[in-house]
């Protein structure tokens, strides 16, 4: 494949503004038991987004996710006038909240015993000037859109995460990790102990142009390959354009079992100072579309690490 020897973008020396939307979609379920909220102020050093995804097929999902929305919300609001503070307990914070949310769900249902059962995933995203932190538990995906590539984020807890993890590292063989219910999930906030939580006061470096999308598993009736394509197609737009698109080809799937959708969109804009050239990693020259890539966190160094089987699009 032919590399360009150097590729070059435009970083500036200004903090970057966020466009964010967040949307809504119900799907084919009977009722709406996903949750989102955001609060990016224009101007603001912070912005954050919180998304609950009840859990599908027990009790009050819809109350489980909004009890934890509104509880890890609340909680991140009150660090957010105080940038330098919310950074230097990053995750001190979101684990609180989250420990807080968590006994919420628990003490509802000790009060309320017919919604016994309910559950919910958390996502939630904190932009801190030009760095993105977060904390997540369950299946919910958090998306970064690159130089016409996607990167998925965050861990997911499911059987099928826990399964690929043990192949790709050869502890269990291929034909051995079948299972009839890979998307079980393995994490959730339930009102008792968490099993599993992906949060590390490590950022990911923001750039001008990123897109950044939090969502319910919903938005995974499309495959990774056809969110990068939507993706590609309306990058210049604005945040609320970018969300209706990716609703729209949802619309398209038309699938008769289409889950509820949570999402928000935030997409970082150049600054209005005289940017500088910055170096990045080599890019293929003549990538004319996106490719999809899988996105590691490298915990030691802070960096990403892009296990790139570059799949080039036709």
């Amino acid at each position: 494949m032919t590399r360009n020897s150097l590729a070059r973008r435009m970083r500036s020396t200004d903090k970057l503004a966020c466009d964010a939307v967040t949307l809504l979609n119900q799907g084919r379920r009977e009722r709406q038991e996903d949750a989102v909220a955001s609060d990016f102020p224009e101007g603001s050093d912070v912005g954050f987004a919180v998304l609950g995804d009840g859990m599908g097929g027990h009790t009050s999902g819809e109350i489980a996710s909004n009890i934890v929305v509104s509880e890890v919300f609340r909680r991140i609001k009150a660090y957010a006038t105080d940038p330098d503070l919310l950074e230097t307990r990053i995750s001190d914070i979101l684990h609180e909240a989250t420990a807080h949310a968590n006994a919420s769900v628990g003490e509802y249902t000790l009060t309320k015993p017919e919604t016994h059962g309910m559950g919910t995933t958390l996502l939630a995203p904190v932009v801190v000037q030009d760095r993105l932190y977060w904390i997540s538990i369950g299946d919910s995906p958090l998306y970064i859109f690159r130089q016409d590539r996607l990167f998925r984020l965050n861990q997911i807890h499911t059987l099928r995460g826990q399964l690929e993890y043990l192949v790709d590292n050869n502890l269990v063989d291929p034909e051995d990790a079948m299972a009839s219910d890979q998307n079980c999930l393995t994490s959730a906030i339930v009102g008792q102990e968490i099993a599993q939580i992906d949060c590390s006061d490590a950022p990911i470096a923001l750039y001008e142009g990123d897109i950044v999308i939090a969502a319910s598993d919903g938005l995974n009736y499309l495959a990774d390959e056809e969110i990068s394509d939507v993706l590609f197609q309306v990058q210049d737009a604005s945040a609320a354009i970018i969300g209706k698109a990716l609703m729209t080809q949802i619309t398209h799937l038309d699938d008769p079992d289409q889950d509820n959708v949570a999402c928000c969109v935030m997409k970082f804009s150049p600054a209005p100072r005289m940017p500088i050239e910055s170096p990045v990693a080599s890019v293929d020259a003549h990538c004319a579309s996106p490719n999809t890539v899988v996105a590691t966190l490298d915990r030691t160094t802070q960096e990403v690490e892009y296990e790139a089987s570059m799949r080039k699009r036709s």
